[in-house]
């Protein structure tokens, strides 16, 4: 699968991560400064960029003048060869480049076009832009997460609307990809930000259109089942999935709070929902006394789900997170041995992995070109922007 990636920060380029994660040909497409991701500085890794590196792994680069006729046409032709573009511009930037998919469609009827933005190519806010903070606040995210309510809104850390969007951008693609192999036709893929967002809404979405009221945030705690959320520890926070009638009475028995199970305020879900803070009060004085480590044990020996809460790099150097091949590292060619994060799906016969690092500004763009056709003259004459 051959993919053209004309996309910047990271919806768009997620997507081409994941497709490059998965085997496709990824040629990343940049301007003659960049991606405005290479000068996220700090972090650097002698003078390149963390951020940069951590969302091209895998793909090749070139860079194109699209101002230039030469760099226009070589873009066209790298296109016509193609079987997927991605694009994550602000509304009508493709079309006013004449890169539009009506345009692009006529050179490559089998193209499958995908796009990414912040609010989708229909609706009223088509022409808007959009950011993942954005997204979070419009999509309900932002009124579900936090501590409680009545407390300011809290965007969840990481950037979650803009890695799902290109989540989605990647399924999109490859659902896209599959009708294409069966039939020959493309066909454009769209996908926001917004959207990204809502889909995370499934829980609080079904509670609301079931009682008509919209759930607030709830801090760790789930908004269907209890017990389930964190707890402190001697030393820390222990995460516990107490939560159907089984796990609520073996973890009674590990605790040693068995007479909890007798007060009718906790007999069921439904009354353990009703009085979740009572709950957690009268939880939350066992599991201070004693390590995560020591809850993590006990409770693993009686088939309790429980977790610690990582830090991101104790998360790094878990031994799960090391088995399941999530922090590869590769040679980067001025960075040196970097680590990055692991493809997430494992094909066990075409096997996902971390192949090659992020490209140099316009390392491949010979190279790309060449494999495409193009003469030494015309090569020069991209690379010069002519």
């Amino acid at each position: 699968m051959k993919v053209i990636e004309m996309a910047h920060i990271m919806a768009g380029p997620v997507t081409g991560l994941m497709l490059a994660d998965m085997g496709a040909d990824v040629i990343k497409v940049e301007r003659p400064n960049g991606d405005d991701t290479r000068r996220f500085l700090p972090p650097d890794i002698e003078g390149e960029s963390a951020a940069f590196m951590m969302m091209n792994r895998n793909k090749r680069g070139i860079k194109l003048d699209l101002k230039s006729e030469a760099g226009k046409a070589a873009l066209i032709r790298l296109i016509e060869g193609a079987d997927c573009l991605i694009e994550n511009y602000r509304h009508d930037t493709m079309e006013r480049l004449g890169l539009g998919y009506d345009e692009l469609k006529r050179i490559n009827p089998g193209l499958i076009y995908c796009e990414i933005s912040g609010f989708g190519r229909t609706g009223p806010y088509r022409e808007r832009g959009g950011f993942d903070l954005i997204a979070q606040g419009m999509s309900g995210l932002m009124s579900i997460t936090g501590e409680a309510p009545g407390r300011p809104p809290i965007k969840v850390g990481a950037p979650v609307s803009d890695i799902t969007a290109g989540i989605l951008g990647a399924m999109g693609c490859a659902a896209a990809y599959a009708h294409k192999l069966k039939t020959g036709e493309g066909q454009r893929v769209d996908t926001s930000l917004f959207e990204a967002g809502i889909t995370h809404t499934y829980w609080q979405s079904a509670i609301c259109f079931a009682t008509g009221t919209a759930p607030g945030p709830m801090g760790s705690a789930h908004p269907l089942n209890a017990p389930y959320e964190a707890f402190r520890t001697a030393d820390g926070w222990l995460n516990l999935g107490a939560a159907n009638q089984t796990n609520w009475e073996r973890m009674l028995k590990v605790i040693d709070a068995e007479q909890l199970a007798e007060n009718p305020s906790f007999a069921t879900n439904r009354t353990r929902m009703e009085n979740r803070g009572e709950l957690a009060d009268a939880l939350a004085p066992y599991f201070k006394p004693e390590t995560t480590q020591h809850w993590l044990e006990a409770l693993e020996a009686a088939g309790v789900p429980a977790g610690p809460v990582l830090s991101i790099d104790e998360m790094h150097a878990d031994p799960q997170t090391i088995a399941r091949d999530m922090v590869p590292e590769v040679e980067h060619p001025v960075a040196g041995t970097v680590k990055t994060i692991g493809a997430p799906v494992k094909f066990h016969g075409t096997p996902a992995g971390v192949k090659r690092p992020a490209p140099l500004l316009g390392q491949h763009t010979e190279e790309v070109l060449k494999e495409a056709g193009f003469s030494a003259d015309e090569i020069r004459a991209v690379i010069d922007g002519e």
